[in-house]
């Protein structure tokens, strides 16, 4: 796993029985810019994630990805747009694929959090998995539901490459439910995905999964050889 590997180039291309998806993080947004917690608050882009929008859709331009598809919330939704200009495609809309909801989080700091109750905010960071916060989607049912989305999206494009644009922390989520890694785990193994950044993941048909790279800048991930 490389954050400057070329695989998340297009030139190591899947096999029929696995498909190849090219997961990026949404755009910044003014929430995310000051680390609050967006979730399913429906929060716009800022200048710097329309910019990040379109590196993303100059690299989709270069490595002309075959499908493309969002999380239903408006972040995820304007952050693919250069990219389906760019390729002249129209993007598929994926429920399962929707940030969690954070609770009271929402909108909120995890030091404003820490600061009116510091026991439940050291839980969290202890084991976000099994002390989330309060009124916040269960963390393992956010990953059942992004990880079988992800599958979906897999099996309806075999040996194809896709993007997928969603969200952080669920994206975190499903990366340790497909590889295996302690769900609790997330925030350490994987700290943050850039945003506009390409992680690629290779799916295979029996529903194992392969991480190929990891937060790939779009602005440097060669382009594929004509």
């Amino acid at each position: 796993m490389s954050t400057t590997s070329s695989t998340a180039s297009g030139t190591a291309s899947s096999t029929p029985s696995s498909t190849t998806l090219l997961l990026a993080r949404h755009g910044q947004t003014i929430w995310h810019a000051e680390n609050r917690y967006a979730g399913v608050s429906d929060i716009g882009l800022t200048d710097e994630g329309r910019a990040q929008a379109e590196a993303l859709g100059r690299w989709a331009a270069a490595h002309r990805p075959d499908a493309v598809w969002t999380s239903p919330l408006s972040r995820a939704i304007a952050t693919a747009e250069p990219a389906c200009r760019a390729l002249g495609l129209t993007p598929y809309r994926e429920p399962g694929l929707r940030e969690c909801d954070f609770g009271v989080l929402e909108g909120r700091t995890l030091a404003e959090f820490a600061a009116e109750v510091p026991q439940a905010a050291e839980a969290f960071r202890a084991d976000p998995v099994a002390y989330p916060f309060p009124d916040a989607e269960d963390p393992l049912e956010a990953a059942s539901r992004g990880t079988a989305a992800l599958r979906r999206i897999a099996a309806a494009h075999p040996g194809d490459r896709v993007l997928v644009v969603a969200h952080n922390t669920l994206l975190r989520l499903v990366l340790c439910t497909l590889l295996s890694i302690p769900a609790g785990e997330y925030r350490r193994v994987f700290p943050r995905l850039r945003n506009a950044a390409i992680s690629e993941l290779r799916v295979n048909t029996d529903g194992s999964a392969a991480l190929l790279s990891l937060n790939v800048p779009c602005e440097t991930a060669p382009a594929v050889a004509p």
